[in-house]
């Protein structure tokens, strides 16, 4: 139920203006009297004030304080919104022959793919005598989403010289890079932030420090498999699938001394695929005949935003009925559907797609 403060529609104002002035002069108001302009000018600034206190009264309360705003109450509950994080990518440094000694390369060497975003390696690294390449991690100079992206082979432009280095390339794609951590998803932390006073290591508490450990995470299944064990699978923005390198970030964070209870055995995984195919076939009613191009295009969009359904939260199970109940939502007047079959996804799995076939297949009457 929606929280109001104040009334904040101008007409009410204007009513009790208008009231008002009728009571004291004891005669009617007409709308062409002069006297209605300073009544108009009144209910303008009366419901200006109004809207004003209105949205000053809900930035006090969790549910509608925005930006700043809701930054600061936070820090009533000790939490802090997560700041951007840099993106992070695996740079390849290579010379064309095999050396007697070693070739270093500095922390901090830079390399670019475009001469805009930049990454410079973590540590200093070392390609051994005899051989002619070393792997190092290297982190975006620029903090958030702009070094996302960049495909393989495609970071080859070595900044900062180094003698003998003749070939520098990413062999990941650069990704993690985060933006700072948006309302709704920093509003959802704090009301889980309460459970993290736990000493019994609750569900929601885990879910708190997971989710803490990095904004790309978007949902967490935590349970109990045996006594003294925790497992916490979680998954990615979008339904994307946790890379080690990930699993290996959540897994620190919930180490820490400070998060993890001294008798809790955690393990972190990423979520088991549960792989199913989609083939329907959908058929339009006749006196819906004109609408037929436009039924067609949302009955694609409903599909796909089943599709994003599933694969998006751990433990859902795969609901033919929701996927005919969505199509038809969407125009179809009758749905023949060969896949998916009911599925049940455990606490631990997650549904995605395989092979989708949508096909149209005309009008029908009754």
């Amino acid at each position: 139920m929606a929280v109001s403060f104040v009334i904040t529609d101008p007409s009410y104002y204007e009513r009790e203006l208008i009231r008002t002035y009728e009571t004291l002069t004891g005669r009617t108001l007409n709308p062409a009297d002069p006297e209605r302009l300073l009544i108009n000018l009144k209910t303008y600034a009366l419901a200006l004030l109004a809207v004003a206190i209105d949205y000053t009264g809900k930035q006090n309360l969790l549910a509608y304080a925005t930006g700043e705003n809701l930054s600061k109450l936070a820090e009533f509950y000790g939490v802090k919104r997560l700041p951007p994080k840099p993106a992070i990518t695996t740079l390849k440094f290579s010379i064309d022959q095999p050396l007697s000694f070693d070739v270093v390369i500095p922390k901090g060497t830079r390399a670019t793919a475009d001469s805009k975003v930049f990454f410079e390696t973590t540590e200093e690294a070392l390609i051994p005598a005899g051989q002619t390449s070393v792997e190092v991690q290297a982190i975006c100079t620029q903090a958030g989403s702009i070094g996302n992206g960049y495909a393989i082979g495609q970071i080859n432009r070595l900044v900062d010289p180094v003698p003998y280095v003749t070939k520098v390339e990413n062999t990941s794609m650069s990704m993690y890079g985060t933006d700072e951590e948006d309302d709704e998803r920093f509003r959802e932390r704090i009301r889980l932030s309460i459970e993290r006073f736990s000493n019994a290591g609750s569900k929601e508490a885990y879910i708190y420090h997971t989710k803490t450990a990095h904004q790309d995470i978007e949902d967490v299944s935590v349970f109990s498999p045996q006594p003294g064990q925790v497992k916490v699978v979680f998954l990615l923005k979008g339904g994307q699938i946790p890379d080690p390198q990930m699993i290996q970030l959540v897994e620190k964070h919930l180490s820490d001394e400070k998060v993890r209870p001294l008798t809790d055995q955690v393990i972190v995984s990423a979520p088991q695929v549960v792989n199913y195919d989609v083939t329907l076939t959908y058929y339009v009613h006749r006196k819906d005949e004109a609408l037929a191009g436009q039924i067609q295009q949302r009955v694609n969009e409903a599909v796909q935003e089943f599709i994003y359904w599933t694969k998006t939260r751990i433990g859902r199970d795969v609901l033919p009925d929701e996927l005919i109940k969505r199509v038809k939502e969407a125009g179809a007047y009758r749905v023949s559907l060969s896949a998916p079959v009911y599925t049940p996804v455990n606490q631990d799995q997650v549904a995605q797609s395989q092979s989708v076939s949508v096909s149209y297949g005309g009008l029908v009457d009754d």
